[in-house]
C-alpha cells in the first residue's frame, strides 16, 4: 500500500451540475473519500484547481487583464476552494491544514515543506492552495511539484472520466481507453493527461500518475490498494 499520496481535484468538479461555484454535496463526498484513505493509514495531501471560479487564461483572453494578473486571480480561486475543502474535512472529524503558496495568514499557513511533511506524519490532511505561487504554471504542475516535494508515492488526478483515452470520449464513440502508458507516450502523442510540464516533472522524479473518476465511490482506496481497473496509470 502507498503510504503517502497526493490527490489533485479540478476546480470544475467542485461546481457540480451548476457549472460554477461550489456544490457542498460534492465537498461532502470528497471529504468522505479522503476519510477512507486516512482511516487506512494513508498520509494524504490535496491540490485543487480554481476553474469553477475563474481560469487565468480565460480571464486574460481579450487582453484587458494581463496574463500574469489573470493567473494570480486563478491562484486566489484555488485558495477559496482550498478553504472549502479544509472545512469539509474538519466537518467530518478529520484534522486538516491549508497551506497557500501566496501568503494569507488570516486564512491558512504559508507553504513550508518541512511543516507540511510534519502535518502528514501526524495524520493531518494537507491542502495545498495558491498553485505554485507563480504565473504561467497550471495547478497540474503544482500538484506534481508538491507531490515530489513531499515524497508522495503516487499522484492521483481525480477527474470526471475513468482514465486516459486516445481521443475525447465525449466526442468520439471509437475512443479507446489506455490502461497504462509511459511518460514518453503522454508527452509525444498529445494525449491530454496533464500539461507537458507536469508530465516531465513526474518523469524526472519517477512519480506515477493515476487518472481516475473522482465520482466512483471507493475508487481512491481501491487505487491505493492496487486496484487500477477504473483508472489509467502513467509511469
Amino acid at each position: 500500500m502507498t503510504k503517502r499520496v497526493l490527490v489533485k481535484f479540478s476546480g470544475e468538479a467542485l461546481a457540480g451540475k451548476e457549472g460554477y461555484g461550489i456544490d457542498t454535496k460534492i465537498l461532502k463526498f470528497i471529504a468522505n473519500e479522503i476519510k477512507t484513505l486516512v482511516a487506512a493509514g494513508v498520509e494524504v495531501a490535496i491540490v485543487v484547481g480554481g476553474g469553477n471560479i475563474i481560469r487565468g487564461v480565460s480571464a486574460a483572453a481579450d487582453g484587458i487583464i494581463k496574463r500574469t494578473s489573470g493567473d494570480y486571480m486563478g491562484m486566489l480561486a484555488t485558495v477559496i476552494n482550498g478553504v472549502a475543502i479544509q472545512e469539509a474535512l474538519e466537518h467530518i472529524g478529520l484534522e486538516a491544514r491549508l497551506q497557500s503558496a501566496i501568503d494569507m495568514h488570516e486564512i491558512g499557513e504559508s507553504f513550508i515543506i518541512r511543516r507540511a511533511r510534519r502535518h502528514l506524519e501526524k495524520g493531518r490532511v494537507v491542502v495545498f492552495a495558491g498553485g505554485t505561487g507563480n504565473p504561467y504554471f497550471t495547478t497540474d504542475t503544482a500538484a506534481t511539484l508538491r507531490a515530489s516535494e513531499i515524497d508522495a508515492g503516487l499522484l492521483i488526478k481525480a477527474t470526471k472520466v475513468d482514465g486516459v483515452y486516445d481521443k475525447d470520449p465525449n466526442k468520439f464513440d471509437d475512443a479507446v481507453k489506455l490502461d497504462t502508458l509511459s511518460y514518453e507516450q503522454a508527452l509525444t502523442k498529445d494525449i491530454k493527461v496533464m500539461d507537458d510540464t507536469s508530465i516531465a516533472l513526474a518523469r524526472e522524479n519517477s512519480l506515477p500518475i493515476v487518472v481516475c473518476n473522482m465520482f466512483a465511490e471507493g475508487n481512491l482506496l481501491a487505487i491505493i490498494n492496487g486496484d487500477m481497473s477504473l483508472c489509467s496509470i502513467v509511469k
